[in-house]
């Protein structure tokens, strides 16, 4: 399970919100087991440009991504994750994100703003292979 802080989770929709009409994207960053693994946890949020400025695809702005990376080092947290937001469809990975998966060990969260409410999910991807994992928000 995702174990995500309320006030992670709010600056996460928060971004996505206001990147409408296009996507928005960002980092997730946060503890990782011996194994290099997630511990299960995201500790700070890291909001990103997008590189392709588009309602239908992101890529995360590279220096952006330096950015997050030398922050979250700074708080001894590793980058765990990527968030972005689907302003057209469900918050369900596409083919484009099933095949931009990066790491099998990050957390794959997105944002789903198709129906008004946002609603958050979030998903391993292994061998293009999509696994969603419960999020529960907590009060840390």
């Amino acid at each position: 399970m995702l174990l995500l802080p309320r006030r992670a989770y709010l600056q996460m929709v928060a971004d996505c919100l206001g990147g409408v009409p296009d996507e928005a994207c960002g980092l997730l960053a946060g503890p990782v087991s011996a194994d290099g693994r997630p511990s299960g946890g995201v500790d700070a949020v890291y909001p990103c440009r997008n590189a392709d400025a588009s309602a239908r695809t992101y890529t995360i702005d590279s220096k952006d991504q330096l950015r997050a990376m030398r922050e979250a080092a700074k708080l001894d947290l590793d980058v765990v994750g990527v968030y972005h937001s689907h302003t057209h469809t469900d918050a369900y990975p596409s083919a484009t994100d099933v095949r931009q998966a990066v790491d099998p060990n990050w957390w794959y969260v997105i944002v789903g703003l198709r129906h008004g409410d946002p609603e958050v999910r979030a998903y391993h991807i292994v061998d293009q292979v999509i696994h969603e994992v419960p999020v529960v928000l907590t009060d840390a």
